[in-house]
């Protein structure tokens, strides 16, 4: 018996994009398409195209999700490690200070391009925002 599928990319008539294969492409901040064009040309500018297949990039829209799940993510780990060296030791505020905040700042500098690679990568496999070849119509801009 063949399982029924209602909805979803199957029925678009589009060819399924593996999700978590372009995510980690993405993340490796390389084409989520080829795996082999680079991503960004800056440090959260990405090229236009990538220069190995030509996927085109310039109309993705990662906007503050790649910040937010930074957040989130530097977040628990810097609150969970500080709390648990709270708890373990007699470090001074100043002490505190000279580890935690260098440490926030190094981890979230550190994440936000391979967070905001893997977003663009969710967003080719799901062909959001121009990746399936629409144009998307923004509410308050009439150039869209």
């Amino acid at each position: 018996m063949q399982q029924q599928v209602f909805g979803g990319e199957q029925h678009s008539g589009r060819a399924t994009r593996p999700l978590w294969t372009a995510m980690k492409r993405g993340f490796l901040c390389r084409c989520p398409n080829c795996g082999e064009g680079k991503l960004f040309r800056a440090f959260t500018k990405t090229f236009d195209h990538c220069e190995a297949c030509g996927e085109e990039f310039h109309h993705h829209r990662a906007d503050d999700l790649p910040a937010y799940l930074v957040i989130v993510i530097v977040g628990h780990v810097i609150l969970g490690g500080f709390m648990g060296v709270e708890a373990t030791s007699t470090l001074s505020m100043w002490q505190h200070l000279a580890i935690w905040a260098p440490l926030t700042i190094i981890m979230s500098l550190a994440l936000l391009q391979p967070i905001k690679g893997a977003v663009i990568g969710l967003q080719w496999a799901y062909y959001m925002h121009g990746f399936g070849g629409e144009v998307d119509h923004i509410e308050g801009h009439p150039e869209t």
